[in-house]
């Protein structure tokens, strides 16, 4: 009879402990532990800056009503510092040290892909990244699951839109690491479908402002245009000599350039410069994702950081959030993915930016649109 009890015992014992042990990683009843390894020091610095000011402004609000399921949010920051071997060691610490639930708003193209094959291995939802690069898109990662538009559908509306001038002469100037390459090949991809060439590239080092190489092979060939794929420092150093040097083209620059922080660095020399963005003009609050971002910035006292980065973060975040929610309260990791899968313009209300994901697409937008830097850093939509 004793025996028999011991071996109840024991079995109602083990139930208990695969009860808790059944508890996704990251997860409490009050609480929920995201990871994000970005640039907060460096030359790229203002990229995961002002991204993770827009999500930690919608999260504060979102805590502050009760969180999800009465679970509040909390971001674990990691500097990386736009470097991959930095962004590979601070994911696997945050996924086993930390042991945060999934990892949000990463920065970069090599840095995604360093940290891709830890969280892809561990299973960790990888949500938002700030880079517009094919390889975390194609082929579908089941953790994977990017928000902004890709650098294909960036540098096909930036030739277009040159095309349509009948602007040919195009020149690149590109970052020398994983991220410089997907923006060249989505540019030659785009020029190709027109039986265009390229007619002259140059390169930069990640982290540098060394441009004077570039300088060097760009300025005799006087393109028309010189389309830019790099960090801001970079290519503000580039813009300044060329302009120094009596270069009189135009500047184009994909949306990982850091709108503001470019504007803020080039100074008197930005008006003109054109950018492509992938989320909203934030300074006009013609949709009601942009006047629910103002409301929240100005509630927060950021009302002077309100740009393209943080929207980009705020809206991150709010898609995350909706996603949790179709979760349920029983959150784990797999259900957060199947949850995300589900949602598509006729079930959410992205507040005039569509989002839409399913098992064979996670990309959730290809919203492009251009914009041109004007005196005293301000912008024209």
């Amino acid at each position: 009879m004793l025996n028999r009890l011991s071996k109840t015992l024991f079995c109602l014992l083990g139930l208990g402990l695969g009860v808790a042990q059944a508890a996704e990683v990251g997860v409490t009843d009050n609480r929920i532990l995201l990871g994000e390894s970005a640039p907060f020091t460096g030359a790229a610095a203002q990229l995961g800056i002002q991204y993770n000011l827009g999500a930690e402004v919608y999260f504060d609000n979102l805590n502050n009503a009760g969180g999800v399921f009465g679970r509040k949010i909390k971001i674990v920051t990691a500097d990386d510092k736009y470097e991959a071997s930095l962004a590979a060691v601070n994911t696997q610490q945050l996924i086993e040290d930390e042991h945060v639930f999934a990892l949000f708003g990463y920065v970069g193209t090599p840095t995604s892909n360093a940290a891709m094959p830890i969280f892809t291995r561990e299973h960790v939802p990888f949500f938002a990244p700030f880079t517009g690069a094919e390889s975390l898109r194609n082929p579908v990662n089941r953790y994977v699951f990017n928000l902004r538009a890709g650098y294909y559908d960036e540098t096909e509306h930036l030739v277009d839109q040159l095309a349509n001038l009948s602007i040919t002469d195009i020149a690149v100037f590109y970052q020398n690491d994983a991220y410089g390459q997907a923006g060249l090949a989505g540019i030659e991809r785009a020029m190709q479908k027109r039986n265009l060439k390229i007619s002259a590239t140059a390169t930069v080092e990640r982290n540098s402002t060394d441009v004077a190489k570039a300088v060097a092979a760009l300025l005799p060939k006087q393109p028309a245009v010189i389309i830019q794929i790099s960090a801001y420092q970079s290519c503000a150093a580039l813009i300044r000599e060329m302009k120094a040097h009596g270069y009189t083209g135009q500047f184009y620059n994909v949306s990982f350039v850091g709108s503001a922080a470019l504007a803020d660095v080039l100074n008197d020399s930005g008006p003109g410069v054109v950018i492509s963005q992938v989320v909203p003009f934030p300074w006009k609050p013609n949709l009601p994702i942009v006047r629910e971002y103002q409301h929240a910035m100005q509630a927060a006292g950021k009302a002077d950081r309100i740009d393209y980065s943080s929207l980009e973060g705020y809206i991150a975040a709010r898609v995350f959030t909706e996603g949790l929610r179709r979760a349920g309260a029983n959150l784990t990791r797999e259900g957060l993915v199947s949850a995300l899968e589900t949602i598509n313009p006729a079930n959410f209300d992205g507040g005039g930016f569509d989002v839409s994901f399913n098992p064979r697409s996670h990309s959730g937008s290809r919203f492009v649109e251009l914009t041109m830097i004007l005196p005293d850093k301000k912008f024209r939509d």
